[in-house]
């Protein structure tokens, strides 16, 4: 049921070269993780024009972003953006763990005229596909702006809860689980966080429980200061 991302960003590649750097905007982008369990993976940053978009809520997510929700790979959503010519000004993934509580950045973004929105997107560990996610925000003219995220879930993997189909250094289970899935809701949608399922999978993998991994939305804070 999911969907190319190529498909979903509905854009003709441009051969137009990018702005120059006098009708660039420069922006400072800081993240701040707001649950109290669960660890950000590498955080991707993109500047875009309203011709691309990570997801829409209710629909199938592209295979890029199931990778990055199932296991925090942003290299396969970088390379199509990468690759959609003028409707994307600036792609960056801030590197490293983002513990609960912690703040990362500043992230340095560039955008343009044409580029005047920024979408922000990491998977939370130990989840099956679960990340938090900025989706197409209209950039600061001026000044700075503080917005507050959801986590959401990809409907990529069915929520067991189960280490073993669940990556990072808390489970070192299995991330990514390519192609349709039992127990896959299908669509993207508002993440229902954890529950009391029990302590051992039918695989004999650990269950992990809400007392410690449960969260309430908002799951980020992200702040998007312009700077020039």
């Amino acid at each position: 049921m999911k969907k190319t991302l190529l498909a979903l960003l509905m854009i003709t590649i441009s051969a137009t070269a990018t702005a120059s750097n006098r009708h660039q905007a420069l922006y400072e982008v800081t993240i701040t993780n707001l649950t109290k369990g669960q660890t950000f993976t590498p955080r991707l940053v993109v500047t875009h024009s309203s011709a691309v978009r990570l997801f829409t809520v209710g629909e199938p997510a592209s295979e890029e972003l199931a990778v990055l929700a199932e296991d925090g790979g942003t290299g396969p959503l970088t390379n199509v953006l990468e690759n959609a010519g003028s409707a994307v000004a600036d792609v960056v993934t801030d590197g490293g763990l983002l513990g609960p509580g912690m703040t990362t950045g500043p992230i340095t973004v560039a955008a343009s005229r044409r580029q005047r929105l920024i979408s922000v997107a990491a998977m939370l560990i130990p989840t099956n596909d679960t990340f938090f996610a900025l989706n197409s925000q209209r950039l600061p003219l001026f000044g700075e702006r503080t917005i507050v995220v959801p986590a959401y879930d990809a409907g990529s993997e069915a929520n067991d809860q189960n280490c073993n189909n669940m990556p990072g250094p808390r489970c070192g289970g299995q991330g990514s689980s390519p192609g349709a899935n039992a127990g896959d809701e299908g669509f993207v949608h508002i993440s229902n966080g954890f529950h009391d399922l029990g302590e051992v999978g039918a695989d004999g993998g650990e269950i992990l429980g809400p007392f410690t991994y449960d969260w309430r939305n908002p799951a980020a804070q992200i702040r998007i200061k312009r700077i020039r």
